[in-house]
């Protein structure tokens, strides 16, 4: 590797960088263990692909907001460093692929000149903050919620409260009670909520996550106020970064912490946390997302429509009124979310003349155009028609959401990508009166872990495989009757059965041919879904599941043509030996470095924070000599205790207990930061000189 340089104004940014450089280089040379490097480039949003030696590079974008210049600049990235396809993916960020782990310092420094960030868009840090598209433009929205998720990112990104949590952490805002942000499936989730003398307020929805075992979240607060919003989810992710899982990943997020705990004790411990926030209060600047600049105001000349029937099912299942009066927003369909670069330069030319500068990216993978007036659709269509972008049935039937898959990511077991494409087509092709259904949605993973969301979704699959005899083939579970409720309640989907992939075309059909003829007059999905039971459509798709009428095709997945083979978890890189008792005591003195770095710059809270985590990892190394792995920090506090305090193989003051949690007990000022900051300096070098003797004996 080269040396790397970088000219970023913003210093913080670029020793970011420059670290992630230093991160590649030592591990290229040995020097860092797999597993711990892996933690590190997640948090700085590179991700291994199913394909050996290239990465995926997560950009993330916080609400799914990007300008013209700036898809511009994600475009040229992705040609110099990727593959030149962008793919939008349900966290509403973008995604390249292809890129070699080595040049993803300089693609970062690049991206950062036009304000964009790959810093937490994966690892167990907090995820990309998402909102309702239309949030700024929503006719139901009670106020914009786009300033509180720009709060929300700024405020958390780099914080050292969320870098090293167990597992990932997700919250959203939705634009109004119609909740098209999903509230129910996150950590946390806000809705915005208006009394009758102004004030603006939340509705909290806490502990709620799909993957492979989805849990609905809970209602915990009914008007939080805008300034206790930062306060309130610091406090809970405090809690959850201290008694989560950190051993069993799959056991990890915070709904398993609720489910072990109960949620009435984390509300309680999130209270006890109060007096160690950095913030009690927190006002949020209304005016931090600015305005995009408008299209200009002048006479658009006559536009031909080559098929006015297609376009106007456009305006029918694509087109809005903004609450701002005169103007409309419009949705793009995009297939399986993917834009190869040269469409993405040729849709900014073509909408430039006609919307306001900000596109949202949507949870379904598509985009929002903003601010175009009534005279200027025509010509939008036109533009959009030529790079076949004009596909009616926005966030309709013919809407599916679905992640890569096998074509790229390790965990997929059977192809999303070419399947949904399939299943539009059926759509369009045998049932057109469904694109004008919003209601029901289909959704489709290539494994059970939701990042296609199929967990929320009407008519859902994901990848699985099925034995027949000595063969494999490629499978999907069918999950039905999840989706959106309203002002925080969802439904999650029931798995009813599994058939062979290239079945799925069937189990669509079967479904809404059934729903057409068996439904009511004006019975929603969900209400016919549940009349007639799991049971009722277990029976209906049974004769599907039948092996013994397989045919050889059955055996090859869709878009392949070889005969599929189950390939989970792909390795990334070599493994290597190292002393992970060294490893942590090793990463307790650089947390002391994070430490005192943060107390010259007099942010107590933080250096608190650092020197908390210093003792914490320095507990757990001596643990380590012991044969002692305890899956919370909890847990090594209390480890701690019974196998060194109470023996007294290491002397302190009282217990490791009190000496650590006096984080929740004392407000962060700068006295308490001093003393605390000499403790876990004197507690690191007491663990230390035990390992050291402990070598010697």
């Amino acid at each position: 590797m080269q040396s790397f340089r970088t000219e970023l104004e913003n210093p913080i940014v670029e020793q970011d960088i420059i670290d992630l450089e230093r991160k590649i280089r030592a591990f290229r040379e040995g020097k860092i263990h797999d597993e711990k490097f892996r933690s590190l480039r997640l948090a700085r949003g590179v991700y291994g692909q199913r394909q050996p030696g290239v990465q995926m590079v997560r950009i993330k974008l916080p609400f799914g907001k990007v300008t013209f210049k700036q898809l511009l600049k994600i475009a040229d990235i992705a040609d110099e460093y990727g593959s030149g396809n962008l793919h939008l993916t349900t966290r509403q960020d973008i995604q390249i692929h292809y890129v070699s782990l080595d040049r993803t310092p300089q693609l970062w420094a690049e991206l950062e000149q036009d304000d964009i960030t790959l810093r937490e868009a994966c690892g167990n840090t907090v995820r990309n903050v998402t909102s309702s598209p239309t949030s700024g433009i929503d006719p139901l929205e009670p106020f914009d919620v786009s300033p509180y998720a720009q709060a929300t990112f700024e405020y958390f990104l780099r914080n050292p409260i969320c870098q090293e949590m167990g597992r990932k952490f997700k919250m959203s805002f939705s634009s109004s009670d119609a909740d098209t942000a999903f509230s129910y499936i996150h950590d946390l989730g806000f809705i915005p909520k208006l009394k009758e003398n102004g004030e603006r307020g939340f509705k909290v929805l806490l502990g709620g996550g799909l993957g492979a075992q989805p849990l609905l979240a809970s209602p915990v607060e009914d008007f939080l106020p805008e300034d206790q919003l930062i306060p309130y989810i610091e406090a809970i992710i405090r809690v959850f970064d201290r008694h989560g899982e950190r051993n069993n990943r799959n056991k990890a997020r915070l709904k398993y912490l609720i489910q072990k705990i109960g949620l009435d004790e984390v509300l309680r411990l999130a209270e006890e946390e109060h007096k160690a926030l950095k913030v009690k209060t927190y006002q949020i600047n209304r005016d931090t997302v600015p305005q995009p600049q408008l299209p200009e105001d002048i006479t658009h000349s006559d536009v031909e429509i080559a098929n006015p029937f297609r376009y106007e099912q456009w305006l029918a299942t694509n087109v809005f009124e903004q609450k701002q009066s005169g103007f409309y927003g419009v949705y793009i369909k995009v297939p399986v979310g993917d834009i190869p670069t040269a469409t993405a330069r040729k849709l900014v030319a073509a909408i430039k003349p006609y919307v306001g500068d900000e596109i949202r990216i949507t949870q379904n993978q598509g985009l929002l155009l903003k601010y175009v007036r009534k005279d200027a659709l025509p010509a939008l269509y036109a533009g959009l028609h030529n790079l076949d972008l004009a596909a009616p049935g926005f966030d309709s039937l013919a809407d599916v959401t679905t992640c890569p898959g096998t074509d790229t990511c390790n965990l997929g077991i059977s192809n999303s990508m070419t399947m949904a494409k399939v299943l539009e087509d059926v759509i369009y092709n045998e049932y057109e009166d469904f694109i004008y259904n919003r209601e029901i949605k289909i959704k489709i993973s290539g494994c059970m872990n939701s990042c296609g969301q199929h967990g929320l979704a009407h008519i859902g699959f994901h990848g699985s495989s099925l034995k027949a005899g000595t063969k494999v083939l490629p499978s999907v579970q069918v999950m039905l009757g999840g989706g959106t409720v309203g002002n925080g309640e969802g439904r999650a989907a029931e798995r009813v059965i599994k058939v062979p992939s290239k079945r799925a075309i069937d189990v669509l059909r079967a479904v809404l041919d059934d729903y057409k003829t068996l439904s009511t007059e004006e019975e929603t999905f969900h209400a016919y879904y549940d009349r007639q039971g799991k049971d009722y459509f277990y029976r209906l798709l049974k004769p599907l599941a039948d092996l013994t009428t397989l045919t050889d095709d059955e055996f090859v997945d869709w878009g392949h043509q070889e005969t599929y083979v189950s390939a989970i978890g792909v390795g990334e890189c070599a493994g290597v030996i190292i002393d992970l008792v060294a490893t942590l005591l090793f990463e307790s003195e650089e947390k002391l470095g994070w430490a005192n770095g943060a107390y010259i710059k007099g942010l107590w809270a933080d250096a608190i924070f650092h020197s908390y985590n210093t003792m914490v990892s320095a507990a757990k190394a001596l643990l380590l000599d012991k044969g002692v792995n305890s899956s919370t920090q909890t847990g090594v506090i209390k480890e701690f205790d019974n196998n060194y305090v109470a023996t007294g193989e290491l002397a302190l003051n009282g217990t490791f207990n009190d000496l650590v949690l006096q984080i929740n007990k004392n407000e962060p000022s700068e006295e308490f930061a001093t003393v605390y900051k000499q403790q876990a300096t004197d507690f690191l070098e007491a663990v230390k000189a035990k390992r050291e003797a402990v070598l010697q004996s």
